[in-house]
């Protein structure tokens, strides 16, 4: 895994200095080594982690005649099976590095070559024959890219904070950007939280040319029509399913050069995954696991259980809302984005403890809940369909009691306000059926927004992410219209961003999802609802194909989302002098996001509570300010001082720079 930005440039070369600004603020990504590649019209960086090809793989990379180069982050999983093919068509390899196979299959494929990786990636290729530049990334957005449009051409890069080491990049908030965070919890590609500043689309190819720049989708999220699934026997599928998820997890633990860690939570995905690890491979396994100080939210327990099972070397960390409250500017800086929950801050404890452990790539079960039906949201929406049917009816609206079993405050315990709450827009030809209560109650943040930004957003269209559902998709069952609205929004904006590959590679740890693997997702979008979600039980197939490996208690027990501390962390006891300062009013007139007076009420409100049972929506609220008042400092006023990170870059392991005609390699 590593950091890769670039700059195409149609008038005068490429500014070496800002391209080596740009890798100085990816250094988290690529501590191992880095390296760059310059000629009239472009010039891509890399910073490494060193993960396959320790020796031989330093980037950017060329093939034989130095005509293309690539800048990749990521890993091709499948590219033992792609080397020996593209051997077959003539293709010369000089390292034992995916990276390498990316230039050949480019060579061999075109742009048909990203249908053939099973990988996560980033990436951008440079031809200078053509003078076309080619950005590509995964299927599901496990990986990031982002790009600017400049007056004379492009600059990308894996995070915005290397796009802002240009001074002439604008710095302002895009207030279409925060109406959607807002509402989905995060943007949704192309769009991000910053005026100018694009993101590539997942399962997407962009090329930029002499004829502009073009983007253009290589794989969409797609199910069968609903009764035509390929496969209606469910033991058949739990069989199919195994194997595959058994393939995936080998490739993504034994094809590394460096030890491979795995992330233990306690519950169902990555029980699995371990157990799959210990299984079969025969390399001893080193487990990490997050414990909260709550007693309401810790997993331990079950934790310590699998851990026990499997006999694995296991380290674990204890977060309390005043460790959240403490690392919660870098996390802040990392997401470069706002965020509602404190979720992300814990997941940066757990990769530092990765990393302090000696490891820097780990196994998690992320992505499961998303492709198997596991998430709460998906049960609430089989229940409102139910209601709809008659909504009139007592006995149906009772169904909505079910829900949330695991909350302190469920729908059991308060059914009254179940059925306000779920019985609202019960309106079965909504596509999006599924998922309006949670936009709706998220909406409620934007109460707080300042009269400026709300009379802004008004004037632009409400965000609809339902709009762009594919045709045919009023075919699919409801549930996979549900699975296709989690995957373009939570799973690729947040799960995959804020809480994994930002909180991954802050402490320069890599993650492996077996759950995303290429194969994995293909079966899983053909299974039937009732395979994936059956009755109310979550993740049915999955179940099946596992039972022997986990223990009962862990296989049984109800979906419990991760969770962490939210509001209470920020009012603690001697709460870090930040938390003041940026909600102070002076710093919430200057930011201009939120209106100062409602700002002053909700920290009183939590002052006054120390953040403990506030609602839902106060809980967003106080993630919303303290978030985005964070990213406004860090990103728009640009207080942070990113120089330190740059002046911190080594000297590059490959230096090629065909203007100044300099060059050499380590």
């Amino acid at each position: 895994m590593c950091g890769i930005c670039g700059i195409v440039s149609t008038g005068a070369p490429p500014d070496l200095d800002l391209l080596r600004r740009m890798m100085g603020r990816l250094g988290h990504r690529g501590p191992d080594g880095n390296g760059y590649y310059r000629d009239r019209r472009a010039a891509l960086g890399h910073n490494r982690l060193a993960i396959i090809d320790t020796a031989g793989g330093a980037q950017p990379l060329c093939n034989e005649d130095e005509t293309l180069w690539v800048t990749f982050n990521g890993e091709i999983f499948n590219y033992v099976e792609l080397r020996d093919e593209l051997r077959g068509h003539g293709h010369r390899f000089r390292t034992a590095s995916d990276t390498e196979v990316i230039v050949h299959a480019w060579e061999q494929w075109g742009e048909g070559c990203f249908s053939r990786f099973n990988g996560q990636w980033a990436l951008a290729l440079w031809d200078s024959r053509e003078e076309r530049l080619v950005l590509s990334r995964d299927r599901l957005g496990v990986r990031p890219l982002y790009y600017r449009r400049t007056p004379g051409g492009l600059a990308f890069a894996s995070e915005v904070k290397a796009l802002f080491a240009d001074p002439t990049a604008q710095r302002a908030l895009d207030p279409t950007g925060l109406d959607e965070t807002l509402t989905y919890w995060s943007t949704v590609a192309p769009r991000t939280v910053f005026r100018g500043i694009e993101q590539l689309e997942p399962g997407h190819v962009a090329v930029l040319d002499r004829d502009g720049l073009r983007t253009s989708a290589y794989w969409s999220i797609s199910f069968p029509e609903r009764g035509r699934e390929p496969v209606q026997d469910a033991r058949a599928n739990a069989e199919a399913l195994r194997e595959r998820l058994v393939e995936a997890t080998r490739l993504r633990f034994l094809r590394s050069d460096v030890p491979v860690g795995a992330y233990l939570s306690g519950g169902l995905d990555s029980s699995i995954t371990a157990a799959v690890i210990s299984q079969y491979t025969d390399a001893p396994l080193h487990t990490f696991s997050l414990r909260f100080s709550e007693d309401e939210l810790d997993e331990g327990r079950f934790q310590k259980e699998m851990a026990a099972r499997l006999g694995t070397e296991h380290e674990d960390v204890v977060v309390s809302p005043a460790d959240i409250a403490e690392v919660f500017p870098e996390v802040v800086r990392h997401t470069e984005t706002p965020v509602l929950r404190a979720a992300p801050a814990p997941l940066f404890l757990l990769s530092r403890l990765v990393r302090d452990n000696g490891y820097k790539v780990v196994v998690t079960g992320e992505g499961a809940d998303e492709v198997l039906a596991g998430y709460d949201i998906f049960r609430e929406a089989r229940v409102r369909m139910f209601w709809a049917r008659d909504p009139e009816s007592a006995k149906r609206s009772r169904a909505a009691e079910l829900l949330y079993p695991w909350m302190a405050r469920s729908p059991g315990r308060m059914p009254a306000f179940a059925r306000t709450f779920f019985g609202r827009n019960l309106d079965l030809a909504d596509p999006a059926l599924s998922h309006r209560p949670r936009w709706d109650s998220t909406s409620t943040v934007k109460g707080i927004l300042s009269a400026d930004l709300r009379a802004e957003i008004e004037r632009g269209d409400p965000p609809d992410v339902a709009a762009s559902l594919p045709a045919g998709s009023e075919d699919w069952d409801p549930l996979s219209r549900a699975q296709w609205l989690e995957m373009k929004t939570l799973l690729a904006g947040y799960i995959l961003s804020s809480q994994g590959d930002r909180m991954l590679m802050a402490n320069s740890v890599e993650g492996r999802f077996p759950f995303l693997d290429r194969d994995v997702v293909d079966l899983a979008n053909t299974l039937p609802a009732r395979h994936k979600l059956f009755g109310m039980e979550e993740k049915y197939v999955l179940k099946q194909a596992f039972g022997d490996l986990v223990p009962p208690d862990i296989l049984r027990r109800p979906k419990q989302p991760y969770r962490a501390p939210d509001a209470a962390s920020f009012f603690t006891p001697g709460r870090p002098d930040w938390v003041d300062e940026l909600t102070s009013r002076r710093a919430i007139e200057a930011a201009g996001v939120f209106e100062p007076a409602l700002v002053a009420g909700l920290m009183a409100k939590g002052d006054r509570t120390r953040g403990e049972n506030m609602s839902n929506t106060d809980n967003m609220r106080v993630l919303a300010v303290v978030s985005t008042q964070l990213v406004h400092d860090s990103f728009v006023d640009d207080h942070h001082d990113w120089a330190a990170a740059e002046r911190a870059l080594p000297p590059p392991e490959v230096a090629v720079d065909l203007v100044t005609h300099d060059r050499s390699t380590r």
